[in-house]
């Protein structure tokens, strides 16, 4: 039997769940029927737009857009801020719902993740039957929506639930992606930003049944590498292998699936940044330091490596988990596009317990000291108890690395 894979997407996730939770309050009005934003600040009018519902969307607003142009687009937008903790909640419930049917679920972000249903097919007279079961189970008993998208590999999966929207089943297998899939405009396909479709449309291919007839060596004179990925994926190639993530993984880690593709090592440090302050931040809080680090990179083929090392003596800082997560990077990246970056820190140690330093850790510290009377690590700590505490009452927004203010950063698109 041939492995069966389902994609399951949260229809506007964060504006849906923030529906319900109002709605669950005594709001009458369901804000998923009205021109409605979740992002942003209508007063600054500074924000971008994080989901929208579908009339909103009939007023040509996108995610991702600045505020102040969607009010433009509709002075009587309402708008609503984000909250993530709630998010995560929802997010929880659905994937313990999801895990009553399969352990074999691998998360992409907070509302969407890959099941294998391979395992458990012997259950349902077809896929299709089991789709319909969780998705209307989803609904009846959260108050949300999901697409559910089946194939053999999680691409072309992940592809079907693109299609028609919301609360819908669509299924996308090899046979069928000649009438699905090829007639569909290059800018459709997974991985196919502005940039690319623009250059493909110079090259006269402007369908994926184009794309998938081109020579690829072609493609990659013009796309390099990209090229070829996408070639491929107009093919239907892709993974098929679905990684979950044992629960009785020990230690503390965060990651992030990017809303575009990070393809420079100066733009994955940004995002390593990022994560180090909110895994170190974890730590401090939880009153850990860590004995390793791991750095994760999922490419945007769906194909996931890592790369681990010792840390010792064990840290809990900040600027120690990026330099090593650098190093880490540097040496397991092999240039492709990557679409997750994510960070885990294991043998974990109570912060109050003494460290045992071997003989290389005692001599280098030794010369750190006589380089700089005043310890780095020492400066580090109490930078990063200080950057907690303004957090803590101002907010994680509070305070921001200079290195985020080069370039602004776009906010991450909505799942879905």
């Amino acid at each position: 039997m041939r492995r069966i894979i389902f994609h399951i997407d949260v229809n506007s996730a964060y504006l849906s769940w923030t529906a319900i939770e109002y709605l669950k309050r005594g709001d009458e009005e369901d804000i998923r029927d009205i021109p409605c934003i979740i992002g942003g600040d209508r007063k600054s009018r500074h924000g971008v737009v994080l989901a929208k519902s579908i009339p909103a969307k009939a007023y040509g607003i996108r995610t991702g857009e600045p505020v102040v142009s969607a009010i433009k687009k509709c002075p009587t937008l309402r708008m609503e801020p984000p909250d993530h903790k709630m998010y995560a909640r929802y997010s929880r419930n659905l994937m313990d719902l999801l895990r009553s049917y399969t352990p074999d679920i691998e998360q992409l972000s907070i509302d969407e993740c890959f099941l294998d249903f391979t395992g458990i097919a012997h259950q349902f007279a077809t896929p299709i039957d089991a789709a319909f079961e969780i998705k209307n189970r989803i609904r009846e008993e959260f108050g949300f929506t999901v697409n559910i998208g089946i194939s053999t590999n999680k691409l072309l999966a992940k592809m079907a639930s693109d299609f028609e929207k919301p609360d819908r089943v669509h299924t996308l297998f090899p046979e069928e992606i000649e009438e699905k899939m090829w007639p569909l405009s290059v800018s459709e396909l997974y991985m196919a930003g502005k940039a690319s479709v623009e250059v493909l449309k110079k090259l006269e291919i402007r369908t994926i049944g184009e794309l998938a007839h081109a020579d690829p060596d072609y493609l990659e004179i013009h796309l390099k590498s990209h090229g070829r990925l996408l070639w491929e994926f107009a093919n239907g190639q892709g993974d098929d292998v679905v990684r979950s993530e044992g629960e009785e993984a020990k230690g503390i880690g965060n990651s992030t699936t990017l809303s575009e593709d990070v393809e420079t090592e100066e733009e994955a440090r940004k995002v390593l940044l990022m994560l180090s302050e909110s895994v170190g931040g974890r730590l401090r809080k939880a009153g850990k330091k860590a004995g390793s680090i791991t750095v994760e990179i999922r490419y945007a083929t769906f194909q996931n490596v890592s790369h681990q090392m010792q840390i010792s003596p064990p840290t809990q800082s900040d600027s120690i988990l990026y330099q090593k997560a650098c190093v880490l990077f540097h040496e397991l990246w092999n240039g492709m596009p990557i679409r997750l970056l994510g960070i885990r820190t294991a043998k974990l140690e109570e912060e109050s317990a003494p460290q045992q330093m071997n003989l290389f850790d005692y001599l280098e510290t030794i010369q750190e000291t006589q380089k700089q009377p005043k310890r780095k690590d020492e400066k580090h700590q109490k930078l990063d108890q200080a950057l907690d505490q303004i957090r803590k009452k101002f907010g994680d927004d509070a305070v921001m690395r200079a290195a985020f203010l080069k370039k602004e950063e776009k906010d991450p698109k909505e799942q879905g």
